[in-house]
Order: structure tokens, then C-alpha cells, then sequence
């Protein structure tokens, strides 16, 4: 989905959790982080990829029901003592949250910026919602239902011109006080999947979705997003990742971009993105544009966040990369459950 829809080096996993904040400054995160290794995907520094270790924070909480692949207990014991690994070929930056003590259980290359794909389209519906008051008309409900639930890009096209482009991204940084997520490049104002975001700062718009958004924007933008479709508008199926990782229930917003605007095998039950990489403002890390993305985000059940954003490797097919994200998205679950 890129129309105009829907980066990398490798670092140990830090074994240390930090707190992330509700909605106020990040500054906090951003300096846990750093102290544990991950200044490089804040700086942009880039590495050859490979295959990194993943070791989860102490003080996992409890879990119940079973995960449909096995065992629960077995499979959990077998995470612990797998660490979890990226793929070769594949950069990924991800933050597992617990919602309720709001400290950060796992992360990796969490302020590394991608290309937002359709997980932009929570920050248009959250900004639309707060911007405007009252109950919502029958013409743009139309729009922001298939697009939370359905990914549809016509509709996220009509609502990012409605709100000002490039304005829904600025208004809503500021706002939440996003340290890494930014409008699209000048040159594309329309192209709203060419937003940088960060698992640092997806994570801290669920937190805020979670604990201070006013209750009625909360319960439209989760409630729609725990009725995800599994066949997005454009026919692909979105639901790879958490949908197929971890036991219901969920609240899930996709994004991919780089895959084709036709799906390899049509669900049932968008452009190709820019082959380049545009140059960023000094100081800021530039955001790959050619890599193929794929990302998973959410919120499992009452008491994790996981955002999981993927750069899959130049050519990569979709049903390849949907499996590489399923498992990482797994192991990572398992890991921390």
C-alpha cells in the first residue's frame, strides 16, 4: 500500500527496563535508551546487517491462554532460551511496553526512524478526532472506519488532505511530544506514508491513546482497531505479525509499502514505493525510502504495547517478509510474556 501509503544498524538488546511515559516529554525513554546502547539508531549510524540478539527485560508479567502454536509453557521456555534474533538482511527497530506499569520490557533500535507506511493513519484519526468535536458526520466517519480497520488508502488520502498533509504529523508531534516522528519530504506533501516515525514514539502515541486521550477518541480509535479486517481495502492480507502471533484479544494497525500495489494471493474471508532515499535536514537521521517496510503495531490484550517496524531486504516478497514479521513478533511475545 504506497500510494502514496503503504532504517539499520545492529545492536545487543539491552537486558534493562525504563519507564515511558504517559504522554509527557520522552526525554526519559530517549535517555534509558541511550544509556543501554542505542544511541546508533538515534544518530542514524548504520551497520552491515545481520543478526542480533534479543534478551528480554526482567519482571515479566503473567499471561494466560494459549498462543495456537503449541504448548504455551513449552513454547515460552523455548523463547527464554532462544533469544530472539533479526533476520539477516532485515533492520528492525521494536518496543514492548507494559501498559499498566509503563515500563519498557524489550526494545531494539527504538529511535530509528522508517517510513510510517498506513501506521501513520492513527495519527490522522487522532488528529481528526481532536480537532473536531462532537459527534462525527456521517460522510467522514465513512472515511476514518475503513481506513482504521481496512487500511484503505483512499480514505487516509481524503482525511490527510482534509487535516492540512503534512500539519496532522506537526500537530500531533507536538502535541505528544514525539521525538522522532516527521512529515513527509517537501518534495512528496502528499505521499502521507512517507512519515518518519520511530517504535519509540508509536509506542508513546498507544500510551497516550491508553491513558489520556479523551475517552471518546480512546474507544473509536482502539474499538475500530480491535475489529481489524484481515483483507485490507487493497486486498492484501494485513494480518501478519501480532494478528498471527499472539492470543486474541488485540487492537492492530499494519503498514506496508514497497510490495506492489496487487497482492501475490488476493485475501478473501496502492503504488510501489520510491526507489531512493531522500536526504533529511542536517542533524536529522534520513529515512530509507527504497526498502521494502513492513510493520506490525498494537496493543495486546489490557497490558502490553508492541510496535515492531521492519525494513525487509531490497526485492523481498510479501508472503517472505509477512513471515519474517510473524515470527520476530512471536518470539518477541514469548520472550516477554
Amino acid at each position: 500500500m504506497t500510494r502514496p501509503r503503504r532504517a539499520l544498524p545492529s545492536t545487543r538488546h539491552s537486558t534493562r527496563s525504563a519507564s515511558l511515559p504517559v504522554a509527557g516529554p520522552v526525554a526519559v525513554l530517549v535517555a534509558a535508551l541511550l544509556a543501554t546502547g542505542c544511541s546508533a539508531a538515534a544518530t542514524g549510524r548504520a551497520s552491515a546487517p545481520a543478526a542480533s540478539e534479543h534478551v528480554p527485560a526482567g519482571g515479566r508479567p503473567s499471561t494466560t491462554g494459549a498462543t495456537g502454536h503449541g504448548s504455551p509453557t513449552a513454547a515460552k521456555a523455548e523463547a527464554r532460551r532462544s533469544p530472539v534474533r533479526v533476520p539477516a538482511g532485515v533492520t528492525a527497530g521494536y518496543v514492548v511496553v507494559d501498559a499498566r506499569t509503563g515500563k519498557v520490557t524489550a526494545h531494539r533500535l527504538a529511535h530509528h526512524r522508517f517510513r510510517s507506511a498506513s501506521v501513520v493513519k492513527i495519527l490522522i484519526a487522532l488528529d481528526y478526532l481532536e480537532r473536531h468535536k462532537g459527534p462525527i458526520p456521517r460522510r467522514h466517519l465513512a472515511l476514518l472506519t475503513p481506513m482504521l480497520r481496512g487500511s484503505d488508502d483512499d480514505a487516509a488520502t481524503a482525511l490527510w488532505r482534509l487535516g492540512g498533509q503534512g500539519k496532522i504529523v506537526q500537530r500531533v508531534a507536538r502535541r505528544l511530544k514525539l521525538a522522532d516522528t516527521g512529515p513527509p519530504p517537501a518534495a512528496k506533501p502528499g505521499f502521507w506514508g512517507y512519515t518518519a516515525i520511530s517504535a519509540a514514539d508509536i509506542a508513546l502515541v498507544y500510551r497516550y491513546l491508553l491513558g489520556r486521550a479523551e475517552p471518546r477518541v480512546r474507544d473509536f480509535v482502539l474499538g475500530n482497531l480491535r475489529q481489524s479486517w484481515r483483507c485490507a481495502s487493497d486486498g492484501f492480507d494485513q494480518h501478519f505479525g501480532i494478528p498471527r502471533a499472539v492470543p486474541r484479544p488485540w487492537a492492530v494497525k499494519q503498514g506496508w509499502s514497497g510490495f506492489g500495489s496487487v497482492p501475490p494471493v488476493r485475501c478473501t474471508g496502492a503504488g510501489t514505493a520510491s526507489s531512493q532515499t531522500e536526504t533529511s535536514p542536517k542533524g536529522v537521521a534520513p529515512v530509507d525510502f527504497s526498502r521494502p517496510v513492513l510493520h506490525t503495531t498494537g496493543v495486546i490484550g489490557d497490558r502490553l504495547i508492541m510496535v515492531v517496524l521492519t525494513l525487509q531486504p531490497p526485492g523481498a516478497s510479501y508472503t517472505n517478509s509477512a513471515k519474517r514479521v510473524t515470527k520476530l513478533a512471536r518470539d518477541l511475545y514469548l520472550s516477554v510474556a
